[in-house]
């Protein structure tokens, strides 16, 4: 029984190391050039999972993603060409970090809006809060000092 069970906690704790997501043969063997399309994949999001980049995703599609990218950077490529096709291919959702068009200004420009509306709430209620009381008429500063002195 011992035997059984530790063969299944082996097995549990072998088999995501064998699904690893950059295999050997899929690495380019100029260094400088994987590491440039390592860079261009943590740029680009896996579009089934959508939460991950193509590098760290293990989805089939990020793979033939990454498989794009290192073969165009083999044919010569530049990392904003291969960015470029693929936003041309995939569209703008590829991109983990949308650029900056008048189209998607409203999502860049949100959080500091955001900030600045709530800034002028907060100012405006600090304000409002608690009215300054009215000066006392002559008759209610007598009495307030004829009361006062009886002390």
């Amino acid at each position: 029984m011992r035997r059984l069970l530790l063969a299944f906690f082996l097995l549990l704790f072998t088999i995501p190391a064998s699904l690893a997501v950059d295999t050997p043969d899929e690495m380019l063997p100029d260094p400088a050039l994987e590491q440039k399309a390592q860079q261009i994949g943590q740029q680009l999001r896996c579009l089934v999972c959508q939460n991950e980049s193509i590098e760290e995703s293990s989805a089939p599609l990020a793979r033939d993603l990454r498989h794009i990218v290192r073969q165009q950077l083999q044919q010569g490529h530049s990392p904003k060409d291969i960015e470029a096709w693929m936003v041309q291919r995939y569209g703008e959702f590829i991109r983990l970090r949308p650029a900056f068009y008048a189209v998607t200004a409203l999502l860049w420009l949100m959080p500091v809006l955001s900030l600045m509306v709530a800034l002028g709430l907060a100012r405006r209620l600090w304000r409002r809060s608690a009215p300054s009381p009215a000066p006392l008429t002559p008759e209610e500063r007598r009495t307030l000092d004829s009361l006062l002195k009886k002390d």
